[in-house]
C-alpha cells in the first residue's frame, strides 16, 4: 500500500536547519550523510515517527529555490505537528525560542497554536481531541 514517506522542506543552510529542527522542536535525526558534490542528505522526524517518514531538509540550489524559502506554501499553514500533550510541547518550544503567531486556541477538534520555522513556514502545534 502507497504511503507518503519525505517531504522536502527547502532550507537556507543544512546546519541552521538541523539546528533549529532538533533543539526548537525537538525532532531526531534520522539521516545526515555528505553526497560528495557540497550537498547532504539531511532527515528528521518527530520522536516516535514511523520509521521512514520524515522531512527531508534541502539545501536551496539556484535563484527560484532560494525564492521559495519561507514561502513553501503561499504564507498557508503547510506543516502540522501532532502532540499528545499540547502545554508541554507549546510551554518546552516557546521557551526554546519557538515563534508562535498567535494565543493557543481550543477549538473542537483540538487544542492548536500556528507557528513559524526559522525560515517563516507555518505550522499548527495541534492536540487533536478525542
Amino acid at each position: 500500500m502507497p504511503s507518503i514517506a519525505l517531504v522536502t522542506l527547502v532550507v537556507d543552510d543544512y546546519d541552521d536547519a538541523l539546528a533549529f529542527y532538533t533543539r526548537a522542536l525537538g525532532f531526531e535525526l534520522v539521516e545526515d550523510t555528505d553526497r560528495g558534490d557540497g550537498s547532504r542528505w539531511v532527515v528528521v522526524r518527530p520522536p516516535g515517527a514511523p520509521r521512514g517518514t520524515g522531512l527531508l531538509l534541502a539545501r536551496a540550489s539556484g535563484d527560484d529555490q532560494r525564492r521559495a524559502v519561507g514561502a513553501q506554501t503561499g504564507g498557508r499553514v503547510g506543516f502540522f505537528l501532532h502532540t499528545d500533550d499540547f502545554a508541554r510541547d507549546h510551554a518546552r518550544m516557546t521557551g526554546a525560542g519557538v515563534r508562535f503567531l498567535e494565543e493557543p486556541r481550543h477549538e473542537e477538534y483540538g487544542s492548536v497554536a500556528v507557528f513559524e520555522d526559522l525560515y517563516g513556514n507555518r505550522w499548527d502545534l495541534l492536540e487533536p481531541r478525542g
